[in-house]
């Protein structure tokens, strides 16, 4: 559970001296010119509003009046994709770029980001909204993995693909029917690999605009891995190939 910031001044004074801040919930119903203010602000950061009930912003625990308005503190400086590149132009590599296509489960993304860090990649891309963000527990669950790992959050997935695609390169995502397996595929060349949400895997534009498709075989009465565990193929799939002598 991130922490808040509850009441409209305090929230006013968090947006405009920089605070980290994840998103912005506005009680259903609230208005005057202090909320509009405040949405003015949190929308020139680019930071995401959204309206919520009186029983949801209970489940945050807060104990202070929250004037209708509740800021999420949060827990890391993101960056952009030409960052993401410059990171691996800097390390004479090629890009070795994650892409998280709505992880929704804290702990998966922790795990997630933790064995992208150790197969080497050189970030991530996260999306603002439908997905969980570089929260507590995502710190947590990473072993601290998450602050050391340059994460670029975006608006659209698919439009950071094109812009990985326009800088050479290349996008690859799993799809249980794919003729190939991913170990057939190269991974010497610049690429980034797609993990899908937990339960509906890939979106299905976001897997128009892959370059490759690879299946991820399987033996036995399952037909599918855990989003963490199918991600940790891929990568250290990438590591090998990358490391081999």
């Amino acid at each position: 559970m991130p922490e808040f910031i509850a009441g409209r001044n305090p929230v006013t004074e968090a947006l405009r001296s920089g605070t980290l801040i994840e998103k912005v919930y506005f009680l259903k119903g609230s208005h005057g010119a202090p909320i509009d203010s405040i949405r003015d602000l949190a929308r020139k950061r680019n930071i995401p509003c959204v309206e919520v009930t009186h029983e949801s912003i209970s489940k945050f625990g807060i104990k202070v009046p929250t004037q209708g308005v509740v800021a999420a503190i949060g827990t890391k400086e993101y960056c952009e994709i030409p960052d993401l590149l410059q990171i691996a132009s800097d390390a004479g590599q090629k890009p070795f770029v994650v892409i998280f296509d709505e992880i929704e489960d804290p702990h998966n993304l922790g795990a997630l980001i933790r064995t992208a860090v150790c197969a080497g990649a050189h970030g991530g891309v996260i999306p603002k909204h439908h997905a969980v963000a570089v929260t507590e527990t995502v710190a947590r669950t990473s072993a601290g993995a998450s602050v050391h790992f340059p994460m670029a959050k975006v608006t659209n997935i698919v439009a950071s693909i094109e812009e990985l695609k326009d800088a050479g390169v290349w996008i690859v995502g799993t799809e249980a029917q794919a003729p190939k397996v991913f170990m057939e595929l190269d991974f010497s060349i610049p690429v980034a690999i797609v993990v899908g949400n937990e339960g509906k895997g890939i979106r299905r534009l976001v897997k128009e605009h892959c370059d490759f498709l690879a299946n991820i075989p399987m033996a036995g009465s399952f037909d599918s891995l855990n989003a963490s565990v199918a991600g940790a193929l891929v990568m250290y799939e990438v590591l090998r190939q990358r490391t081999k002598r």
